[in-house]
Order: C-alpha cells, then structure tokens, then sequence
C-alpha cells in the first residue's frame, strides 16, 4: 500500500482489537455481560476488518493488463467498502439482537468487576490505536475538519480506521457504563440497553462508511481547490487559449485521470500543439502529482464573440 502511514494505523489497530477481543470473550464467559458479549464481536469484526484493508492495500498494487488497462487500484476502495458492510452486519446488527434478547430475558451478571478491568484495559489500548490513527491522518487532514477529512479524503483506510476505533472507545464507554449501573442499581437491564447503544453507534458509523465508500467505489472526481489547480495549469502555456471542458475521475487514492479538451491558438502548427500538449501534461503533473493518466484533445475556441 502506497500509504505508509495508513498501514501503520491499520496494524496499530488489527494488534490492539486482536488483543481486546480475545480479553473480552474471557469476560463475557466470567461475567455473562452481554455488553461484553457485544464488544468481543465488535472487536473480531474490527480485527477482521483491518486484514481485510491489508488484503485491499495488497491486491491494488497489481499490474495493470489488457482486461484492467488502469489498474487494480479501487480494489482498496472495495474491501473498504465490504469492511462497512461488516461493521454493520457483524457488529450492530448482532448488538442489537444480543441487547434485544437480554431485556427479554436479563440475567444477573457474575463478577462484574472482571468485566470492569477488561474494559478499562480495552480503554487504554484502544486509545493507543485511535492516536496512532489521528497521528497517520493529520497531515492529510490538512486545515480542515475531521468531519471533512472522512467525507473528502480519497485514501480509504485512514476514515474507516479512525471511525472504527472511535467507535470502539465510545463502545467501551457504553459498555464500562452499562455494566457500572448494573452493578450500582441491581437491575441487569442497563446492561442490556448498554449492548443497544453499541450496536446503534455502529449502525451509524457503518451507514457513514457505506455511504462514503460508495461514492468512492463508483468514482469521484477531483475536489474543487485540486479541479482548479489544474485548470490554472493547462491554461497558462503557450498557444493555449482556455480549458474548453474537463472530467476528472480516481482510479485509485495516488492515481487521477484527467480528460480535457483545449483550446488552442488559430494557426499553431502540429509540432506547436504537441509542444503545448506536452507542457500542459508537465505542468499538471508537476503542480497535483497523483494526475498520473491525462488526456488531451487539442481544439479551436468557437465560443461566439460577445457571449
């Protein structure tokens, strides 16, 4: 994966839930907490998720050939999106039932204060994980909010890691809070509305993600101030009069594909326009580096005087 940093998050987190999930099924089976029972499959979810984003990060950097002449690149962008799917089937969707099922039958928890220990120490190394995630994305983060981060970034695996593990923290609190009012009140209910408010936070992250990964999976174009940059580029040589209409598309998070017709000067000569062609094509790749595949198509500017 050409990201390094979002393979640093990624394993980060696969380590830590690996870890936390196998602590969480021991609490589940000494305490009976379904809020425990819920984190553990969270976790096995998360930890399956991250092999998954390896697996993506792995098989996007195939050769390209005859049947895929742009490559393999959005594979990344589809195991990203089987890792939402996931999130939401295999995470809150069994939260839910698992919360569901204890108010129709609660059960007393049995030592509780293992499942309390479990859940602080899944706190900590969760927070580890979620500052790795933070530390990797900031400089792609840029200036911007982290809410525009996960809409607009093109690196897949950097959102779903950090929305994964914020979830996992925020899961923990629930969990931590459900089984303390259990403990406090004797009413093994909160345990079980602490197992509903899991799986409805990961319903909302993996709709989140779906959503995301799915605009990403059919194709996006370039955001406006990058559309810009290279507008600005194809038109400031010379012989070119203006950028007469533009599409942009991601094969991949590093690779843009840049489509342009332009106008060109009446009278230039064959060797002019592909001089200009050639400087234009430099230009762009020199000011937005991941415009690796662009085509252009030279024209006249028949745009009526005076419109």
């Amino acid at each position: 994966m050409a990201a390094s940093g979002g393979t640093r998050a990624i394993i980060a987190a696969l380590l830590a839930n690996a870890g936390i999930a196998a602590a969480k099924f021991v609490g589940y089976v000494v305490t009976g907490s379904s809020s425990m029972l819920a984190e553990a499959v969270h976790s096995v979810a998360d930890t399956s998720n991250q092999g998954l984003l390896l697996l993506g990060g792995k098989r996007a950097q195939r050769a390209a050939t005859a049947e895929h002449p742009f490559g393999y690149g959005r594979d990344r962008y589809f195991y990203s999106f089987v890792v939402a799917l996931l999130l939401f089937t295999l995470g809150a969707a069994f939260a839910i039932y698992e919360g569901i099922h204890k108010l129709e039958h609660p059960e007393p928890l049995r030592t509780p204060l293992v499942a309390v220990i479990i859940l602080v120490v899944a706190i900590v190394l969760e927070s580890f994980s979620f500052r790795t995630a933070i530390h990797e994305s900031a400089p792609l983060k840029g200036r911007g909010t982290w809410w525009q981060f996960i809409r607009q970034s093109k690196v897949p695996e950097l959102p779903v890691v950090l929305l994964e593990d914020l979830g996992a923290l925020v899961g923990l609190v629930l969990a931590l809070a459900g089984v303390g009012l259990t403990v406090l009140t004797g009413d093994p209910v909160w345990d079980a509305v602490g197992t509903l408010c899991i799986g409805t936070l990961l319903g909302i992250i993996a709709i989140i993600l779906i959503i995301e990964m799915k605009s990403l999976l059919i194709g996006e174009g370039a955001l406006p101030p990058v559309l810009a940059r290279i507008v600005a580029e194809l038109s400031a040589g010379e012989h070119v009069q203006r950028v007469i209409h533009i599409r942009t598309q991601y094969l991949g998070p590093e690779e843009l594909l840049v489509a342009a017709k332009i106008a060109l000067s009446p009278g230039a000569s064959v060797e002019q326009v592909a001089h200009a062609i050639d400087d234009a094509e430099g230009r762009v790749r020199a000011a937005v580096p991941e415009a690796r595949v662009i085509y252009l198509e030279p024209d006249l500017d028949r745009t009526p005087v005076g419109s």
